[in-house]
């Protein structure tokens, strides 16, 4: 099991960029929301799905993670340099904490669930998983809250009751015209 840091401090593709990690309590949301804005990268980030190639990161891009409080998932929702959503990645984990230093992180349990704006839903890294299983690396007990956790998040998609899009769109603009989110 990788533990994986809101700040990607590690990250080598990243020459400069901001961060901004704020604790939210609210009825619609409460734990914590991560900005990471990208300024300077050596080269671009793309991922292809269903034969389309998808630029994930790339100058002025924006990256916000929802933690929310006592679930076991977080939210990435990658925005492109005109605000525009690519994807909202969403990483199923076992557990979520801070470091000392106020970064969030969390234990990856590998399945991950990727919603495109067009409205499909992909279901990864399920290989990875059986594979971690088999080394001993994740229980059977954690894969099995993997595997119901991806199932509550893609009935919940599919019903169209999962709040994350909105949120995610809403927490953006209210920061940007607050000027909490830098551009540059």
């Amino acid at each position: 099991m990788k533990r994986k840091f809101s700040d990607r401090a590690n990250w080598r593709r990243i020459l400069r960029r901001s961060y901004t990690c704020l604790a939210m309590d609210a009825d619609e949301f409460r734990g914590l929301v991560t900005f990471y804005r990208i300024h300077e990268l050596r080269e671009p980030l793309w991922k292809e799905y269903n034969g389309r190639r998808l630029c994930l990161a790339d100058r002025g891009y924006l990256w916000m993670q929802h933690f929310p409080r006592g679930e076991h998932f977080v939210v990435t929702t990658m925005f492109d340099d005109k605000n525009r959503v690519v994807q909202w990645y969403i990483d199923i984990c076992k557990t979520q904490g801070l470091t000392d230093q106020q970064v969030p992180w969390f234990d990856d349990l590998y399945l991950d669930v990727v919603v495109l704006p067009t409205g499909e839903v992909f279901l990864l890294d399920e290989d990875e998983l059986e594979e971690a299983v088999s080394q001993g690396t994740v229980t059977n007990k954690d894969a099995a809250l993997a595997r119901k956790t991806a199932g509550r998040l893609l009935s919940t998609i599919r019903n169209g009751r999962f709040r994350y899009f909105t949120l995610s769109l809403k927490h953006r603009k209210a920061l940007a015209q607050n000027g909490e989110l830098s551009e540059s």
